[in-house]
């Protein structure tokens, strides 16, 4: 493949639904797409209508669409401008897990789409139509201003439906994070805040979880910093919280001035570099009295691997109480993607006074805590219930033997009809952001729907 050929064309072809020998799983064949590295994809379900984005088998952005009940997709890549310093177009991705592509529909029902960046100039497609991705063009800026370092896009929305993005400028070690907010009106895009939200003051950069609302009505937002593009230099597990996105305090109400930095935010765990902080373990839930609980992972006091559940409790102040008692240690250092070795999830309420949190580990099989709300002790272990059955979450495509499975929920699941759908295609690991080292035919995308026929 030429990766200076600039192509802007659009495609279109049937695919084709097959019935799952499990009763109310349906499989959509999306098209052939790209597997010699691990890379996130979105699926975005609105109204009647799907939209997925992924790299083809010749890492070109390609954007799909369908009609609910329908198995017919049609395609379009849009094209992008060519970056120097990478020696690609923006359209065309190379073996980097950071270059992942999300997806929105703002209020107005024009597609949004970002994605392929680590450290790279801004790379934003918007149609000119209304859910249609045949009028998607690049656009080249936003506002204009700290665009040229850009890492991490995320769409999310306000209480009022307004469409909003989040990005990092700078790199890992040294970078702030921004928001921007977009007027359908006029099309446009303008700071949501006039400073960064987070701020790293050129000694760190904040790894955060998007704010989340909450059922206090609040935005509650954790992160934690990191003082290197080393993973072992996490630190210092923070929290804030904003009626608005634009005035934030700590959890008592006391005022943040912006932009936050290390000194300005609440410390909610202040573990040091090499104590075991991991950005890929943050998690922010609430339980049924509506209060935020943070899960999390660092080290003990004897080195091992342990999860851990804070909250603020009746003296005002962050407790965390450690759920976990493991005899491991996720031992993870260096730069560049890291497969999650462990993952914990955000509390959920499972009844009066009980919380479940659901865990993955290399080291152990996979279970649930059940919490005791009123201490976050743990007072059962569960089986983990997979959300599909086993042959969907093993490798069954043959196309290498490292080969593993990628299954990322729909943007929007629509439960009003009684679906819930899943992207699915097999890809070699994470491997710090470089090729693997062979060569492996195209995976088949796939959208799983579990439910009711379509």
């Amino acid at each position: 493949m030429n990766i200076k050929e600039n192509s802007d064309n659009n495609i279109a072809n049937a695919s084709d639904e097959t019935a799952s020998s499990h009763q109310g799983i349906n499989i959509i064949t999306v098209k052939p797409t790209c597997s010699v590295f691990t890379v996130q994809y979105c699926l975005l379900t609105h109204r009647d209508r799907q939209f997925v984005a992924f790299y083809d088998d010749e890492r070109r952005i390609t954007v799909g669409s369908r009609l609910l009940g329908h198995s017919h997709w049609a395609f379009f890549q849009p094209g992008g401008f060519w970056i120097d310093e990478k020696q690609r177009y923006s359209h065309v991705t190379e073996y980097d897990s950071h270059n992942y592509l999300t997806m929105a529909v703002d209020k107005d029902e024009y597609l949004h789409i970002s994605g392929n960046m680590h450290v790279d100039p801004l790379i934003y497609f918007r149609s000119e139509l209304p859910l249609d991705i045949f009028s998607l063009r690049c656009v080249k800026n936003m506002v204009g201003d700290r665009e040229n370092r850009t890492t991490y896009p995320l769409f999310f929305k306000d209480h009022q439906g307004n469409l909003l993005f989040r990005y990092r400028d700078g790199m890992s070690g040294n970078g702030d994070d921004l928001y921007n907010i977009y007027d359908t009106q006029t099309r446009v895009w303008k700071r949501l805040l006039d400073t960064p939200l987070l701020n790293g003051e050129n000694a760190r950069n904040g790894y955060a979880r998007l704010p989340t609302a909450g059922p206090d009505g609040f935005w509650h937002m954790i992160w934690m910093w990191r003082d290197t593009p080393h993973c072992e230099t996490n630190n210092n597990l923070s929290y804030a919280r904003s009626r608005d996105l634009v005035h934030w305090e700590r959890f008592n109400g006391q005022p943040i001035e912006l932009p936050i930095t290390l000194s300005r935010g609440e410390i909610v765990d202040g573990a040091q570099s090499n104590e075991g902080l991991i950005n890929m373990s943050q998690e922010l839930g609430f339980d049924n009295q509506g209060r935020p609980v943070i899960t999390y992972h660092r080290y003990d006091e004897k080195g091992f691997s342990q999860a851990y559940a804070a909250r603020v409790e009746q003296d005002g102040q962050w407790h965390s109480h450690q759920l976990s008692q493991w005899t491991f240690r996720w031992d993870f250092s260096g730069g560049g993607s890291i497969p999650p070795d462990i993952t914990i999830s955000a509390v959920k309420t499972i009844g009066a006074n009980q919380l479940a949190v659901e865990y993955h580990s290399k080291w152990c099989p996979p279970g649930v805590w059940v919490l005791n709300e009123s201490t976050l002790e743990v007072i059962e272990t569960q089986d983990c219930q997979p959300i599909l059955p086993s042959e969907y979450l093993q490798p069954r495509q043959n196309i290498h033997p490292d080969a593993e499975v990628q299954l990322i929920p729909a943007i929007n699941n629509d439960h009003r009809h009684g679906h819930d759908y899943y992207l699915r295609w097999e890809s070699l690991p994470i491997f710090r952001d470089v090729f693997y080292g062979v060569s492996v035919p195209p995976s088949q995308l796939e959208v799983i729907s579990i439910g009711n026929k379509e």
